[in-house]
């Protein structure tokens, strides 16, 4: 499985980004660890956490230096088949719907968690979950949706070239 994983954290006007190698976390606080340090370097107390898994899902993680992290899954199903997944989605008390019985493609993706923590940054929650159930609507192509709104758009194209 490919997993792209980048963390983002705005200094002033100008955000900042890295891509990160999520592979070995067992905690939520490995993640926003991560997440809070590459922020506070920055100058700022918030990180966004940006997730895609082989164009099946993807994952939005916030963290702020005095808050619990902000987690959305664009399907819970993926807690299963993923241990990434898996912490992100107990880290943010998000629902695990049963397992489907049949091998092969998902239709109908069930998002799970805080669609609002981008409402800031210009996504609503109604757009998320939109952009998550779209047909035809790939993960990399909803990330690329919330950088442009945030403002990292290049950093992030940058990354996956």
């Amino acid at each position: 499985m490919s997993i792209f994983a980048a963390v983002f954290a705005p200094n002033g006007k100008t955000w900042r980004g890295t891509e990160v190698d999520l592979g070995d976390v067992a905690v939520i606080d490995d993640v926003t660890e991560l997440m809070v340090d590459f922020a506070v370097e920055r100058g700022g107390d918030l990180s966004l956490l940006l997730i895609e898994a082989d164009d099946e899902w993807f994952a939005l993680v916030r963290a702020e230096e005095d808050g619990e992290p902000r987690v959305y899954l664009s399907d819970a199903r993926v807690v299963h088949d993923h241990p990434l997944a898996a912490v992100l989605s107990e880290a943010g008390g998000l629902g695990a719907p049963q397992p489907a019985e049949s091998a092969g493609a998902r239709p109908n993706p069930a998002p799970d968690g805080d669609g609002r923590l981008l409402t800031d940054l210009g996504i609503t929650e109604d757009e998320l979950r939109s952009l998550s159930v779209g047909g035809g609507v790939l993960p990399s192509d909803v990330l690329a949706v919330v950088a442009e709104r945030a403002g990292f758009a290049e950093l992030l194209d940058d990354m996956r070239l």
